[in-house]
């Protein structure tokens, strides 16, 4: 039988950083890596198997909205490996931009502990197979990629009940995000234009290109590194080619140019 296992309420913290090459996705929507990390434990190894990893978009608070992340690996994970800053990826998926509200983990039944050469199964409290929530209060922004770490601390999740040999699985997992990358949005008009979009750094290095929506306009620069750019929009056929510079990046953030209109 899975079990749903989740931390108590913790708020979720939005820290910078750009320290991993991540996925960006599309318009619209927004890329998450999802990172499992622990603090040390005395123990030889903590074996926990992680089955799937679901996270809760929105405000619902139906079963429905939970959206599985689609694990890279399910299996069993050694918490101790990930220690001392160490981490691994366990999924990755684009979203849509918006509230992220709850994720949670779903964990197989082979969970075990090593101790001084001898392997003890984990058992988890009934009262947790209901699942223990994990909130989430972020807001994320289109074209912007994010990094999610589940900190899980070994040390504090398993109690040992008097001297039988008997260890109970109670997780201690603490969770943080970091903005990876920015985006440039805009409108490029007339759509006949059928404009194309080049982000360029100093140096005229082109990051990231993309081309205009040819129903609206719009388009979306994404996965962009904090920096200044020029902003190349360029028109097809006889419409005319134009460059906005100085277009100032933020991570976690969307640099809107506005409507941008080529003759």
């Amino acid at each position: 039988m899975k079990l749903l296992l989740l931390s108590a309420i913790v708020t979720l913290c939005l820290i910078v950083s750009c320290t991993k090459n991540n996925g960006y996705s599309g318009s619209g929507n927004s890329h998450m890596n999802v990172y499992l990390t622990d603090g040390p434990g005395a123990y030889s190894a903590v074996n926990i198997d992680i089955q799937d990893v679901q996270i809760h978009t929105g405000s619902d608070t139906s079963e429905s909205s939970w959206q599985s992340l689609h694990l890279i690996e399910p299996g069993e994970y050694n918490l101790l490996d990930f220690n001392n800053g160490l981490d691994t990826l366990i999924a990755s998926i684009d979203l849509p931009a918006g509230k992220v509200s709850q994720i949670r983990l779903v964990l197989g039944s082979n969970n075990n502990v090593v101790l001084n050469g001898i392997t003890y199964s984990l058992t988890t409290p009934s009262a947790q197979e209901s699942g223990l929530k994990l909130n989430l209060d972020a807001n994320l922004v289109a074209g912007v990629a994010y990094n999610l770490w589940l900190d899980f601390d070994a040390g504090k999740s398993i109690v040992q009940a008097g001297n039988s040999g008997n260890f109970i699985l109670k997780p201690v997992i603490r969770a943080f995000v970091k903005a990876e990358s920015g985006a440039i949005t805009g409108i490029a008009l007339p759509i006949t234009a059928k404009a194309s979009i080049y982000a360029i750094a100093p140096g005229n290095d082109t990051v990231a290109t993309t081309i205009a929506n040819p129903l609206t306009g719009m388009f979306q620069v994404n996965g962009l590194p904090a920096g200044t750019y020029s902003v190349a929009v360029n028109g097809s056929g006889s419409f005319s080619d134009t460059t906005i510079t100085n277009v100032n990046v933020s991570i976690g953030a969307s640099a809107d140019l506005g409507t941008i209109q080529l003759h």
